[in-house]
């Protein structure tokens, strides 16, 4: 059963089925209700208008005998008195239900020969009851039995003796029944196939709208199956859901390849930096095994520093990329900016601070904060002729954190590309002072990391200018 109504296709088509199965029996009921209920109706209006009529001569005081009963078939009536005894009753008829009364053989009534014979016509009338009792049940008629609605009526007799009786006039149900039966069965007959078209035209609805879906789906198998994320979904003409849904898994896809690509890159840069440093180690450390007089210790100490600086700027990268988040913490960049200062006394070219505020508080972490901080100094004391400058100022939102130098400055077609992991200018290739290109990519993606910006300029009179933006604590 899971596995028959286990795609949309047929649950959609189950579904629709359903609902209009549920809507066409609800109606259908209340069809033949209304049907029902408007023939019973009109048989009870017809009954009570022929009780009333006969019941308004028995009121006249005309005795039972003269009075003209209908002998249609169609037309039973039963006259009795209040001691349920029956007075008079339509020609031919032989049994009755539905009055209370089953009699339909008539009592002679007190002096109704001397009545049919001194009585006249019409004496003082009598009165007729404003309600009718309506019931259904049956009457036989020349050996035929039938459903039949009555109306009781109750008049008052004139002439004089105030007897009360009752008339029964009655009216077949056999219109009402045969209506309701043929309707009944046009129904059962039409639902069946109405439903059976309903759920064809669902199937065949739903087959040619998930169509798409499908060609995506194989699409996305031949992908996993081949692993050539250049690949592409087909995406419909259309401009539905399952088009955006198209152009959103063509969009992922994108993304997932760039990123592949962005870690193919990462991984052969990264084995690139550390092949020339562990090279260097290695051979200093076979001429200085074979002749010890001739090992550069210094370099062997340098290129170590070299590989674990460079180490550390790949784990940190990793994390970045695994998406940690820094810790929302209280960084007052003012005592950064001087704590960081102070451990750089000794650069080749001392760096000036000016401080246009005297507090300026981030959130974020203090040691990451650094870290941006130390690989823009870095940048700097590697391109400054003689000057490096660092400057702190406060807005109403934002603090700004500017480090110049007087160095060549950045061309503003590269202001970007600088950004990019391993990524060097042509004047920066040079390996003495141990760059392998992550600083500057290290310090965007932290800077992004706290929700602010790192932009690169022109520096006043030459230079460059890279400036950190940075969210103010509330």
């Amino acid at each position: 059963m899971r596995r028959l109504f286990g795609s949309v296709r047929a649950r959609a088509t189950l579904g629709a089925t359903l609902v209009v199965a549920v809507v066409l029996v609800a109606a259908g009921v209340a069809v033949l209700q209304s049907l029902h209920a408007n023939l019973l109706g009109q048989a009870s209006s017809d009954a009570e208008a022929r009780a009333r009529r006969i019941a308004s001569v028995v009121a006249s005081g005309r005795p039972f005998a003269r009075i003209d009963l209908p002998d249609d078939d169609d037309e039973p009536v039963q006259i009795v008195d209040e001691d349920d005894r029956v007075l008079a009753v339509s020609e031919d008829l032989e049994a009755v239900s539905g009055t209370g009364v089953a009699g339909v053989r008539a009592v002679p009534e007190k002096k109704q020969e001397d009545s049919s014979r001194d009585a006249p016509d019409a004496g003082d009338d009598g009165g007729v009851g404003d309600e009718a009792a309506l019931s259904t049940g049956s009457a036989t008629i020349d050996g035929h039995r039938a459903a039949y609605r009555w109306a009781g009526v109750e008049a008052e007799r004139g002439g004089g003796d105030g007897d009360s009786v009752t008339v029964y006039a009655g009216a077949p149900l056999d219109t009402e029944e045969g209506a309701v039966g043929t309707a009944s069965t046009v129904m059962l007959i039409g639902l069946p196939v109405l439903l059976a078209v309903v759920a064809a035209v669902t199937w065949l609805v739903t087959r040619r709208a998930l169509r798409p879906v499908e060609g995506i789906r194989r699409e996305m198998a031949a992908i996993t199956a081949s692993q050539d994320l250049g690949r592409r979904v087909p995406e419909p003409g259309t401009h539905d859901e399952i088009a955006a849904l198209a152009r959103t898994t063509n969009e992922t896809l994108s993304a997932l390849e760039s990123s592949v690509e962005r870690q193919r890159r990462f991984v052969a840069d990264a084995s690139h930096e550390l092949r020339s440093p562990i090279a260097s180690l290695r051979t200093q450390l076979e001429v200085g095994a074979a002749h010890p007089e001739l090992l550069d210790v210094d370099g062997a100490v340098a290129d170590t520093v070299r590989l674990q600086q460079l180490a550390a700027d790949l784990l940190l990268l990793a994390r970045l990329d695994a998406g940690e988040r820094p810790r929302d913490r209280p960084v007052d960049l003012l005592s950064l900016v001087a704590a960081e200062l102070d451990q750089r006394a000794h650069d080749r070219v001392p760096a000036r601070f000016h401080a246009g505020t005297d507090a300026a508080e981030v959130l974020g972490s203090g040691s990451q904060l650094r870290r941006v901080l130390g690989n823009l100094l870095d940048n700097a004391q590697r391109h400054a002729r003689s000057e490096v400058s660092v400057e702190l100022n406060r807005g109403d939102v934002f603090a700004e954190l500017a480090v110049a130098d007087d160095g060549a400055g950045v061309p503003p077609e590269q202001r970007e590309r600088i950004f990019e992991r391993f990524v060097r200018l042509d004047d920066a290739r040079a390996r003495d002072e141990g760059g392998a290109g992550l600083g500057l990519a290290l310090a965007r993606d932290l800077a992004l990391r706290h929700g602010g910006t790192l932009t690169v300029g022109e520096r006043p009179g030459g230079g460059a200018r890279f400036v950190l933006r940075l969210p103010l604590s509330r």
